[in-house]
């Protein structure tokens, strides 16, 4: 099964968000094949369908003094954050094709993190509860994910913090959760990991799990128009 996979390097993230969208509509109007975008957002706040805005803790103030935004999204979960030094990937999928199982899904999400830090690092993450939906290590969340299904084309998806800094936390209540915290494979390593080195092996992990065969465009095959290049199978 063919993957598209654009790399959007670093990108705003009503931008990103944008380019989602519309990848979006011809997936559902069967145009383009199953589609992985991953980027680089500087620092901005999500706010999921069910989140609250009690759970941003960083004032007016300081959010126009670091340049951040707040985003109203369409997907499960509470408050996020995303910035530099983090992962984020929109996998633009048909669930129609694998078993129309949502559930499934997310836990294939789940599992490329799982078994790529379990094999590339020796750390033994996890698959939190229903409550608690994302990848742990011990009591720390180390990927965030929060997607939305429209006619079974599945849009958002993960956050993995790599070199994040984990301060920016601090300006929220991740996930409404106060008796949870927050990691880094920086953190856990104790040295910062070359990005696009660690882009490749998140596309790998993602690759194997999901039994798909990327197809790697970057940004400006996107800038350019030039989607209808993407294949279908």
């Amino acid at each position: 099964m063919r993957l598209n996979v654009i790399k959007l390097g670093k990108m705003d993230y009503a931008e990103a968000l944008k380019i989602q969208e519309e990848i979006l509509e011809r997936r559902k109007n069967g145009e383009i094949g199953d589609t992985l975008l991953l980027v680089e957002h500087p620092p901005v706040l999500t706010v999921g369908k069910r989140g609250s805005y009690s759970n941003i803790i960083i004032s007016s103030g300081e959010m126009e003094q670091n340049g951040v935004k707040v985003y109203e999204v369409n997907r499960g979960g509470d408050v996020t954050y995303h910035g530099p030094g983090q992962i984020v990937g929109y996998p633009i999928f048909d669930l129609r094709g694998h078993g129309r199982d949502i559930r499934g899904f997310v836990n294939k999400l789940e599992d490329v993190f799982i078994e790529l830090l379990r094999n590339e690092y020796n750390i033994e993450a996890y698959r939190g509860e229903k409550k608690y939906t994302g990848v742990w290590v011990g009591e720390e969340k180390i990927t965030a994910i929060g997607i939305a299904v429209k006619r079974w084309v599945t849009m958002h998806g993960f956050a993995f913090n790599v070199n994040t800094n984990l301060d920016h936390f601090k300006w929220i209540i991740p996930c409404g959760l106060t008796d949870k915290g927050v990691t880094s494979l920086q953190k856990l390593l104790g040295y910062p990991l070359n990005l696009e080195g660690m882009n490749n092996k998140v596309l790998e992990y993602f690759c194997r799990v999901f039994g798909m065969e990327p197809t790697v465009f970057e940004k400006e095959a996107v800038l350019k128009q030039e989607i209808q290049d993407f294949r279908r199978s």
